[in-house]
């Protein structure tokens, strides 16, 4: 059990956003880092982004180079130097995309540079109760930290989607979620036959992973043939091409709509597909285009109900993404109920342009989203919303009392973007 006073801001959340975050809030607002807390269950800082990003074998980022941990956008380019243009394993085209190692290493730096390990508290927040002046973090194994200012950073890593076919195998032991909190895919695989379901960028690249091995037989089943695009959304909705209407538009069913439309679900970049199309070209996957009508046990392996016929796998490795649904738990289910805090129809946070919540929390990622749109969830996404935090931190935006459902969403802390 811990107990921590005397804290000027607390993180909840150890991924991106909340490392992110934590660097600006001590990079561009001085916070002096004994006064700064990372609560995350986790080992260490960015675990579960290394396990997801090493479980799908991914080489490059999605994203470019200018979308890092750092203050300084240009700052991977810089960490390069003259090697950028002699070594091919730094970037890939397009837009100077980082690998993922040079990514990582970039990540560490900046966590030792700063002592962010130091300022993470390992454990679970479960509660979080608000006062006039400040906020009291209720830990899992009963401890408690008090802060003047808390981020929920929480992204829907704990809220991997399983197909209703696959929930009641989950304890089986024959099939997992790519993004199971926890879960490795090993190395080598111990399987003979894996059929990976999904038919975007992690199923395309777990899928690589896992027949780069040749003993492994893999199988591909997606509900479309493979959608290509470079991004998860149109680079549009980072500036004003898009996020002027986006911004505009006061009514927030409306707003959902229009994150939605914009994501480019199930998709992946040009250079994957091509990868995935040269290795069933030559037999290395096979891809099976529509839906599992059920799976069962036969033998040691299961049995997979497709449109082409039974298909039998030793293991079953789902790549179907994360549940639609708003992130955060327990945690941020018992704020809105003993706090009263507002949400939209979907459930979502109504906050301000700078993303506060109530005077004592703002939010990032995922619950963000209904005022940064649909880049909200990703590293771009932590860029923004750490901009508009310390932008409205530095304002020293302050307001009596938590938002209510009659609070207008727009204006409610002043103009804090």
């Amino acid at each position: 059990m811990s107990e921590h006073g005397g804290m000027q801001w607390v993180i909840v959340g150890g991924g991106i956003h909340g490392t992110h975050m934590a660097i600006r809030l001590i990079d561009e607002l001085k916070v002096d880092p004994q006064r700064l807390l990372i609560v995350d269950p986790e080992v260490r800082l960015l675990e579960r982004w290394r396990r997801a990003t090493e479980n799908t074998g991914m080489r490059f980022l999605r994203s470019p180079s200018v979308h890092n941990l750092a203050v300084d956008p240009f700052a991977l380019l810089r960490l390069a130097g003259p090697a950028r243009g002699r070594d091919p394993g730094l970037f890939t085209a397009p837009y100077d995309r980082p690998s993922l190692a040079l990514f990582n290493r970039h990540a560490e730096a900046l966590i030792a540079e700063r002592g962010l390990a130091e300022r993470h508290l390992r454990g679970r927040a479960a509660a979080l109760q608000l006062r006039c002046d400040g906020a009291i973090v209720e830990m899992a194994d009963g401890g408690r930290v008090e802060a003047e200012q808390v981020v929920l950073a929480v992204g829907s890593g704990d809220q991997p989607l399983w197909p209703e076919w696959a929930a009641p195998l989950r304890r089986e032991g024959r099939i997992a979620h790519v993004f199971d909190p926890g879960f490795s895919v090993p190395d080598p695989p111990p399987w003979g036959r894996v059929v990976v379901i999904g038919g975007g960028i992690t199923a395309a690249q777990v899928a690589l992973r896992l027949a780069a091995d040749p003993l492994v037989s893999v199988t591909v089943v997606s509900r479309h043939p493979p959608r290509v695009h470079q991004f998860d959304s149109d680079p549009g909705w980072l500036g004003p091409l898009h996020m002027r209407a986006f911004e505009r538009e006061m009514d927030p069913g409306r707003r959902r709509a229009m994150i939605q439309g914009a994501r480019h679900k199930g998709s992946m970049p040009a250079e994957v597909q091509r990868a995935l199309r040269r290795a069933i070209q030559a037999g290395a996957i096979a891809w099976i285009q529509g839906e599992v009508g059920r799976c069962q046990r036969a033998g040691e392996g299961l049995l997979l109900s497709c449109p082409s016929g039974p298909l039998s796998a030793d293991f079953v490795l789902l790549a179907t993404g994360f549940e639609a649904r708003r992130p955060g738990g327990a945690l941020v289910e018992g704020l809105i109920s003993a706090e009263g805090l507002a949400c939209e129809t979907c459930g979502y946070p109504r906050i301000d342009a700078g993303l506060r919540w109530h005077p004592r929390v703002f939010v990032s990622g995922p619950l963000a989203e209904l005022t940064l749109g649909p880049t909200a969830r990703n590293i771009a996404g932590a860029r923004r919303a750490a901009e508009a935090i310390v932008r409205a931190a530095r304002a020293g935006l302050r307001r009596a009392g938590p938002m209510v459902a009659g609070d207008h969403r727009r204006g409610v802390w002043g103009d804090s973007g």
